[in-house]
């Protein structure tokens, strides 16, 4: 006769134990216009970094956090690292290479990306700073929808595998979410046991005055030419939140007196579209109607004045 005593209807079978919880900072890093700021938008699954087909639209970190279940990954979108040359070696250009530089601080992993077949001298520049970083750098190779002849992937891949031991190397799209749920995936196997640093519905560390001048600058970024979008800047002048609409009054600034006359347009055109778009997408992002005002104003030389800067929230956080 056995001696152990069989379980009686009102036992309950052990549950298994449940996942530990795990969270980590992970930056995105990579020349500019790679696709950072899409990736990061494509796994929150919402906007919340601008976008657009210009170089260096993003200045800033913008942190993204996602929270599933036991783990939370907190991404930082940084600004594209790239060459320092005369023509745009103002300080608006090294704060933007500075604030990549310390997203790599104390972060649980990295993703590398670079821009399907294309290696340049500013993807150099990019995997020499990530010579001294101890976490996993995983190599996301984007926009693989582009590559017209698929045979030259393979060989490629092999060849970037040469240039680093990467974690992982992961041929993606950004834009269509090709394989970015695996991607997820291999930054989850670094994100360390830990409670969650930010609670479960917030999905970024960056005010919503930041996100309405970001909007803004945005507009701008697609609509203007090579130059203008890179010596303008916004400042948001007033934020209020009355019942059921949001007064939002932003300052756009400018460089030189033609540069103003083009952001207006002609008969205050220009201005006016911009104001549209950003205050639709500002309704989305805010959930509430939005009275946006724009203003233009000349501030010459502020993209290269360290004060100016940090008045404009131009700040390493």
């Amino acid at each position: 006769m056995s001696d152990q005593t069989p379980p009686t209807n009102d036992q309950t079978p052990p549950t298994s134990q449940e996942e530990a919880l795990r969270c980590g900072f992970v930056a995105i890093v990579g020349r500019p216009n790679v696709g950072k700021s899409t990736l990061m938008n494509r796994i929150l699954g919402q906007k919340l970094s601008i976008t657009s087909r210009r170089p260096q639209t993003t200045r800033h970190q913008v942190l993204g956090v996602k929270t599933e279940d036991h783990r939370q990954t907190v991404y930082i979108d940084t600004p594209g690292m790239h060459i320092m040359h005369k023509d745009r070696n103002r300080a608006i250009n090294q704060f933007m290479n500075q604030a990549a530089t310390q997203a790599l601080r104390d972060v649980s992993a990295v993703i590398f990306i670079v821009d399907r077949t294309k290696w340049t001298a500013e993807d150099d520049v990019v995997l020499k700073r990530l010579s001294s970083v101890t976490a996993p750098v995983i190599l996301v190779v984007n926009k693989v929808d582009w590559i017209e002849d698929k045979s030259t992937l393979l060989p490629w891949l092999e060849e970037l595998g040469t240039r680093r031991d990467f974690a992982a190397i992961l041929p993606i799209s950004a834009r269509h979410g090709t394989q970015v749920d695996q991607l997820e995936d291999e930054v989850e196997r670094f994100l360390p046991e830990s409670e969650h640093f930010f609670p479960e519905d917030q999905i970024t560390n960056r005010s919503s005055r930041f996100i309405a001048s970001e909007l803004v600058r945005e507009k701008v970024m697609r609509q203007l030419g090579d130059e203008l979008p890179y010596q303008m800047t916004v400042e948001i002048e007033e934020f209020r939140t009355e019942p059921n609409i949001i007064h939002i009054s932003a300052l756009m600034l400018v460089e030189r007196d033609g540069q103003k006359k083009i952001l207006i347009g002609e008969k205050g055109d220009r201005i006016k579209q911009i104001g549209r778009e950003a205050r639709l997408d500002m309704e989305k992002m805010f959930d509430s109607k939005v009275m946006l005002k724009l203003w233009v104003k000349v501030k010459r030389g502020w993209s290269d004045d360290q004060r100016a800067l940090k008045s404009l929230g131009y700040n390493l956080d």
